[in-house]
């Protein structure tokens, strides 16, 4: 018996070491060819079409153009009806098919909606390449069902890795997104290393990491805690908000515009009209720039509802992109000019603004807690901490992505397994 349970144990490690190596080197190979090889290149798309766009500000009334182009590669590709992100988190949990041809699709039409002027970030669009990567890759191995959702968190955080040159966040992110309340450990040693590698490589090709700068916290008092406390509060009220502009948006573009040209075109009248009225190219684009004025305290009281209704317009008629960074700027405009209101250093209140927003969008609070501590030090992690618990809180079931499962109430301890609203 006890040689029988011995060679049972030697035949459980060994399947165990075997699965170790084989998943390191599926990581080796998504980090460097998809992560740090595709991830970088788009990197650099979306760095050339921003500043020719910054150059040329004329670009922005070719955005119509540039639209009908979007709508044509979709049509073109049989795309009735594009789920973006949506359809990456659903094929995680379940056996959906995740087509390759979405990766060169996204890239496409996210870096023509920055050179053109659309009001949009870059995060979802790797997301959807690395993920539809990530699955390609698993299907092109033969891997089974279960395989094939590992393959497609390590494209998607090494994708995301290597455009913002954070891999711990990437990591975490893609492992925390998909149903909150559980993380995917069994994935954990993958990801980290596709991110890891992903991020190495981009770094290596001259790819700059996603920075912020802040005044350093040097105390930390008992009022600035209540300060920061409602503040969060009040960013997750701006998160709902914005959740429920980007479901809206796109709701009524497809019921009352149903032909896909002409709702794309409706929605580039009206980003074209709002820019020129408004005199600013301040919403075009991601925004990094005035997401760096924010935190160093300068910023429009409605820089923040301006960014949710122009964001709405573009990516709800068609447009392609990301929400996260538009989710930065939005909470990092309001956290200043509300930081102020209430008393607030409006440097740290637009950071606090920033992480809080982007949690209450995306309901990660870890993920938050990582990325504020990369881009801004660890001498703000209190606040950061206590905003984002309470930013995860009350901003509800509310979330960008509709397929997102949260598996766990956030007011009692009991299992709901309900879709973000």
């Amino acid at each position: 018996m006890k040689k029988e349970k011995i060679r049972k144990k030697a035949q459980h490690w060994q399947t165990r070491l075997l699965s170790f190596l084989k998943w390191i080197l599926f990581s080796i190979i998504i980090g460097i060819v998809i992560g740090g090889g595709v991830g970088t290149l788009f990197y650099y798309a979306m760095k050339w079409s921003t500043q020719t766009r910054m150059a040329h500000s004329w670009l922005l009334f070719l955005l119509p153009v540039g639209g009908l182009l979007i709508a044509w590669l979709y049509q073109f590709c049989g795309v009735k009806k594009s789920r973006g992100t949506n359809l990456v988190l659903l094929a995680i949990r379940s056996s959906q098919p995740l087509p390759t041809y979405m990766a060169p699709l996204i890239f496409i039409s996210t870096t023509i909606t920055h050179l053109f002027g659309g009001s949009a970030g870059r995060e979802g669009a790797a997301l959807q390449i690395g993920g539809s990567l990530g699955y390609g890759a698993g299907k092109l191995f033969k891997l089974d069902e279960k395989s094939l959702h590992v393959m497609t968190l390590c494209g998607m955080g090494s994708v995301f890795s290597a455009l913002f040159g954070m891999p711990v966040v990437a990591a975490v992110f893609a492992l925390e997104v998909v149903s909150v309340g559980e993380m995917y450990y069994s994935a954990l040693v993958p990801v980290a290393i596709s991110c890891l590698l992903a991020a190495g490589v981009s770094n290596w090709f001259g790819a700059q990491p996603v920075h912020f700068t802040l005044v350093a916290v040097k105390n930390i008092h008992f009022l600035p805690f209540l300060q920061v406390a409602l503040l969060a509060a009040l960013c997750a009220l701006v998160a709902v908000l914005f959740c429920y502009a980007m479901h809206l948006s796109g709701y009524l573009y497809q019921r009352y515009l149903t032909n896909p040209y002409i709702r794309i075109l409706v929605g580039s009248a009206f980003v074209i009209v709002l820019t020129l009225l408004l005199h600013t190219t301040d919403y075009e684009g991601a925004g990094g720039d005035v997401i760096n004025r924010a935190l160093n305290g300068h910023t429009h009281p409605e820089a923040f509802l301006l960014k949710i209704l122009l964001t709405a317009l573009t990516l709800g008629a068609g447009f392609k992109g990301g929400e996260i960074v538009p989710s930065f700027y939005i909470g990092a405009t309001f956290g200043c000019w509300m930081g102020s209101v209430i008393g607030l250093d409006p440097c740290l209140g637009a950071a606090v603004g920033l992480l809080s927003v982007f949690c209450g969008v995306v309901n990660c609070p870890l993920t938050a807690l990582l990325l504020g501590c990369s881009i801004f030090g660890y001498s703000g992690a209190p606040y950061f901490f206590l905003a984002c618990a309470i930013s995860y809180a009350l901003s509800g079931y509310t979330g960008l992505y509709s397929e997102q499962t949260i598996l766990y109430s956030k007011f009692h301890p009991q299992y709901i397994n309900k879709k973000a609203e």
